[in-house]
């Protein structure tokens, strides 16, 4: 991999101009305005959850719509926003979700030591806005799995930093608003952070517990949501489900077979992650990429699995850019994300109800490359320690320690 000037990275680094940063505004400010003018309750997703807070305060069980997927602790996090009028939640929301995806990638920008004013933290956040069409989605659904967008980076911010409790608990947190990080407890079992690793399971499941004594059906996630998660019997849902375990039957392969597949891809996945976690390159790469394929394995098995969970592990991977060893340098990464181009009219696919074999795709070649990055490990990846970006200003100390090939 070429070192110096003429490497992509040291330009990335560099700090960006004032109308950079204008358009980036530009897109989001459009983005969120509108979802502000287009949605109700802050969004579909967003709207199902405080419902079912609202159920709740009214004397109901949340868990008698089949719909909501949490724990009892996110019943407790939602009712703050069910004693909201409607017409603020449609500001509020969509603002909410902006800001922490942005935030997301701040903090993916800084676990990878890229300077926040650089170009790839102007352009990296405006190709996820403008160029992947799961990040307005996301924005309109309100879709709570920008908790773990949020979630994600900052763990291994703090881990990368030798706080591994801390960032235990913030794993802990988010799973116990939205269980979509639980396969992230595979990373402190990797790394034998047993104290981190406790946070991890005790955070959702006292606050649940604690919560659940104050609903008026304790056990519903477990009598109600688990069956339903295990079978998946929704044929509005299963439409957009994008792992192999509901994509493969669609086109004529045995459910036992596709789920047998899709189990065997996880496992493949799961084995690889930890092959990365004992690989070559600095902590910060290797955090990130683990961390990404335990969670694109999850996804490839877990029912449901919608093409905005992607989100939860592209910006970590898009904010190593700078190294050479990265897996964003491998051509699978890109290819990958073709399908989800905002304004492409795939034949045949342009339906929304088709529209999960296009994100079957990007997640099917996404965790391929992952893994296979993984398994012939990161080539030219620099030393240890070695951040991308040291330099705010561009200049030599940051075409020399962006990138060591």
């Amino acid at each position: 991999m070429a070192t110096g000037k003429s490497d992509i990275s040291a330009w990335l680094v560099r700090p960006a101009g004032i109308g950079w940063w204008a358009g980036l505004v530009a897109v989001l400010a459009a983005l969120t305005t509108h979802t502000v003018l287009v949605t109700s309750d802050g969004g579909m997703d967003n709207g199902i959850v405080v419902d079912a807070a609202r159920t709740w305060l009214d004397g109901g069980s949340p868990y008698d719509d089949e719909h909501f997927l949490y724990f009892p602790s996110a019943v407790m996090a939602a009712a703050p926003q069910a004693l909201l009028p409607r017409s603020v939640l449609d500001v509020l929301v969509p603002v909410a979700v902006v800001l922490a995806l942005a935030l997301g990638w701040v903090c993916a920008l800084l676990l990878h030591r890229v300077p926040l004013r650089g170009r790839l933290a102007v352009l990296g956040l405006l190709g996820l806005a403008a160029g992947f069409a799961p990040f307005a989605q996301l924005v309109r659904l309100g879709n709570w799995t920008v908790t773990a967008v949020l979630a994600l980076p900052l763990c291994l911010l703090l881990a990368s930093r030798g706080r591994w409790a801390a960032a235990g608990a913030v794993i802990g947190v988010a799973v116990a608003l939205k269980p979509l990080l639980a396969p992230m407890a595979l990373l402190f079992l990797f790394a034998r952070r047993w104290g981190a690793l406790a946070l991890v399971v005790l955070v959702p499941a006292v606050s649940s517990v604690v919560a659940a004594v104050f609903l008026p059906d304790p056990t519903g996630f477990l009598t109600q949501t688990l069956p339903f998660l295990f079978t998946a019997d929704d044929a509005f849902l299963r439409l957009y489900e994008a792992g192999p375990a509901a994509v493969l039957p669609r086109l004529g392969v045995p459910e036992a077979l596709a789920q047998g597949l899709a189990v065997a891809a996880a496992a493949v996945g799961v084995g690889c992650a930890y092959r990365r976690w004992r690989g070559p390159g600095p902590e910060p790469l290797r955090l990130a990429e683990t961390s990404a394929g335990l969670m694109l394995s999850a996804f490839l098995v877990s029912r449901p699995s919608y093409n905005h969970y992607l989100l939860v592990v592209l910006p970590l991977l898009l904010a190593g850019l700078p190294y050479g060893g990265s897996v964003t340098r491998r051509p699978g990464f890109w290819l990958a994300l073709v399908p989800q181009l905002p304004g492409v009219t795939w034949p045949w696919l342009e339906s929304g109800k088709r529209r999960a074999f296009r994100d079957a795709v990007t997640l099917c070649v996404l965790a391929g490359t992952v893994a296979y990055h993984a398994v012939r490990g990161a080539r030219g990846a620099p030393r240890d320690g070695e951040g991308a970006g040291r330099a705010a200003d561009g200049g030599r100390a940051a075409t020399e320690g962006a990138v060591r090939s």
